[in-house]
């Protein structure tokens, strides 16, 4: 399953204004969170960008996109939000009917090696020829923030499962009774990282769920990914590299940090952090 095109969702309430945030990225140079995520889907392949947008942001958007704004279609959501998955079902015209990579907006993903964490994933995706959503190991304490799912190693394959079950930030004790994973610490689940590569038949089940919930909205993406487990080949896989919430509290400050010691001043940055350390107050 390889995605001739890819959505960034940022039309979210809480979540407009973090993609236009400036970070200092692995090569020096400062980036809002906006031109990482467009760098990191250039890098799996894939051109063509939908930016799923809250109406009126658009100048915003097109200024924050720097020089990738070329590669962009902005698609302006209702202006009252319907739920994540109404986000995503507003590109369904974008997306046509191909698979397509799928990026949350307010997160940003560090590989830990040369190819990008989007190009992971789409590789397992063409490899395997079906729908895959990229997962990392995390503690329970964190389930009120992410999607989870439950489901078993794919034989002959690491890193790889097949999904039986999602649950949409779930309890401890829902994901206890549901979301176990064998060979996974006690007290951690996989929980989603930000990336999905997913078929043209999700969007399928996002407009009945559209459909059901009328105005009233809350329309979730994951009832509609369970939903494509129950009848298709679902596949999450871990992926060698992290994610960062950048709406989390200190989540910026996380994410540079991070962006900084995997790059080429990474040295410099360690100096200042242990000058730091040394001389803050206890």
């Amino acid at each position: 399953m390889q995605p001739p095109r890819a959505i960034i969702t940022c039309a979210g309430r809480n979540q407009r204004t973090l993609p236009l945030q400036t970070l200092v990225d692995r090569d020096g140079r400062a980036k809002t969170a906006l031109a990482i995520l467009i760098e990191e889907v250039l890098a799996a392949g894939i051109a063509e960008v939908g930016v799923v947008i809250h109406p009126g942001d658009e100048a915003a958007y097109r200024a924050a996109a720097g020089n990738s704004v070329r590669n962009l279609v902005f698609i302006e959501q209702q202006p009252a939000p319907l739920g994540y998955g109404h986000a995503v079902w507003c590109a369904r015209e974008f997306t046509r009917r191909d698979p397509f990579l799928l990026v949350v907006g307010d997160h940003l993903c560090v590989s830990r090696e040369q190819t990008s964490c989007a190009a992971q994933l789409v590789a397992i995706a063409a490899a395997e020829k079906c729908a895959v959503s990229a997962v990392a190991a995390t503690h329970e304490s964190k389930l009120p923030f992410f999607g989870a799912v439950g489901g078993r190693l794919v034989a002959g394959r690491t890193g790889v499962f097949e999904i039986t079950t999602v649950a949409e930030k779930p309890t401890p004790t829902e994901a206890e009774q549901k979301l176990i994973v064998p060979g996974l610490r006690a007290g951690h689940y996989l929980c989603f990282f930000g990336l999905h590569v997913l078929p043209a038949t999700i969007m399928d089940h996002l407009g009945e769920d559209v459909a059901r919930a009328g105005a009233a909205g809350g329309v979730s993406l994951s009832g509609s990914l369970q939903t494509l487990a129950r009848r298709e080949r679902y596949l999450a896989a871990e992926l060698r590299g992290r994610r960062y919430d950048i709406g989390a509290k200190y989540g910026l400050l996380t994410a540079q940090l991070a962006l900084a010691l995997e790059g080429q001043e990474r040295d410099e940055v360690l100096g200042g952090l242990v000058e730091l350390l040394a001389t803050s107050r206890r």
